[in-house]
């Protein structure tokens, strides 16, 4: 019997032990949000609560296959612009064919314009936006870990994008209700955070994140948590 707790309590200690490997990349090219620093905090501190380990970087260099392969979710925290170049845009796509997942935040749709693959990646790239303000999201898919603590609608302060080449392989959680603000662009059909799997991996796209105080707010931390869970298969 004693043999048998000792067992258990090793096998115990060792599997909490683990994690999976989470890169969070927020390299910029363009537009520099001020909320990068924070958001980064806060993967981090998800991480230390829910067992997966975090490594940020800015440096594109790590999108090699010995780096990447370390690596079960790559998230792309508001970076904007032309951040990885043909050889990095290569290995990161093979990360993604092997069964690598991605999550973008906001501004990963202000990203790599030239790369249609990437957009495809992402679901939708950037448009434009409106002044920032409050607006109300339609949950609509309320089954969904990212989405299933929220109400069925939910009021949030964020500078809201307008979306072009979307996706229509993408499968919406929130929809914007354009009523609810002006400068909305894509009509009745706006969606704001969706997944999706594609070409081999798992994809996790949230409009949301664009202020500091987005990091403090618990809907929107667990929604980004969500957002993580379901591209780390859990």
């Amino acid at each position: 019997m004693k043999f048998i707790l000792v067992f258990i309590l090793a096998w115990v200690s060792g599997f909490s032990q683990s994690s999976d490997q989470v890169l969070v990349f927020s390299k910029t090219e363009g537009y520099r949000h001020k909320a990068i620093e924070i958001g980064v905090q806060t993967l981090e501190s998800l991480g230390v609560d829910h067992n997966f380990s975090v490594t940020h970087t800015e440096y594109s260099e790590v999108f090699n296959a010995e780096d990447l392969q370390r690596y079960k979710l790559v998230i792309f925290l508001n970076t904007t612009g032309d951040v990885l170049n043909v050889k990095q845009q290569e290995h990161f796509k093979k990360y993604i064919n092997n069964g690598g997942s991605f999550l973008g935040v906001h501004a990963a749709s202000d990203t790599e314009f030239n790369w249609p693959w990437y957009g495809k990646l992402v679901g939708a790239y950037f448009l434009d936006h409106p002044k920032a303000c409050e607006a109300k999201l339609k949950v609509v898919d309320a089954s969904h870990v990212s989405t299933k603590h929220l109400p069925s609608t939910w009021s949030h302060f964020d500078e809201w994008y307008n979306f072009k080449t979307i996706s229509p392989n993408i499968h919406p959680v929130l929809l914007l209700d354009e009523t609810s603000y002006s400068g909305g662009k894509n009509k009745d059909y706006h969606p704001i955070a969706w997944y999706q799997e594609f070409d081999g991996g798992r994809s996790f796209y949230t409009g949301l994140g664009h202020t500091k105080e987005a990091y403090t707010d618990p809907k929107f931390i667990n929604h980004l948590l969500g957002g993580i869970a379901y591209c780390l298969n859990r």
